[in-house]
């Protein structure tokens, strides 16, 4: 299975990194489309992105607030939509290199849960470049990982608005 394309204008600044879509996302050609993953609800909170819209209004509303949106994994072999049922040893990660190539301006990258941090970690060589980059891991917002409630996730995820907000008040 593939993932999608990178979701990004070159003016981003903070960066969302997911593992890889699973079934619901795949089948909707969606990011994060199942039903109960808080994401988007999340989105909505932050940056006015909520399900309630289109997806494609979504995706703008994000990349208006300088947030890029990718997975990690750019194709492997999984059965099923869990980040545990992905095989290790089929993993291709996607070209970062290229992306913030792409985005100079991204200083921040969040990854929606342990799993995402974890393939970044293994599968990602970024050569050394002078564009500092910090890395934060925020709780999933998988409905597999219900262990934090909507609330809970919602807090820990007002980082993505606080970083984009900051990078532009920088820039401005």
């Amino acid at each position: 299975m593939r993932s999608f394309p990178a979701v990004h204008t070159g003016a981003a600044r903070v960066l969302i990194l997911g593992s890889m879509p699973g079934e619901a996302s795949l089948a909707a050609v969606q990011y994060y489309a199942h039903p109960r993953n808080a994401f988007w609800p999340i989105m909505g909170a932050l940056f006015g992105a909520g399900p309630e819209l289109p997806y494609v209004q979504r995706l703008e509303r994000l990349c208006a607030a300088g947030v890029a949106l990718w997975d990690v994994i750019g194709a492997c072999q999984r059965e099923g939509s869990l980040d545990s049922a992905i095989a290790r040893d089929s993993i291709l990660a996607n070209d970062f290199t290229a992306l913030f190539s792409a985005c100079p301006g991204i200083g921040h990258v969040f990854f929606n849960g342990s799993a995402a941090e974890a393939a970044f970690r293994r599968h990602v060589k970024l050569p050394p470049t002078g564009q500092p980059l910090r890395f934060t891991r925020l709780p999933s917002t998988s409905p597999a990982h219900a262990a934090r409630g909507f609330e809970a996730k919602l807090a820990a995820w007002q980082a993505v608005r606080s970083a984009a907000c900051v990078a532009d008040a920088l820039a401005g």
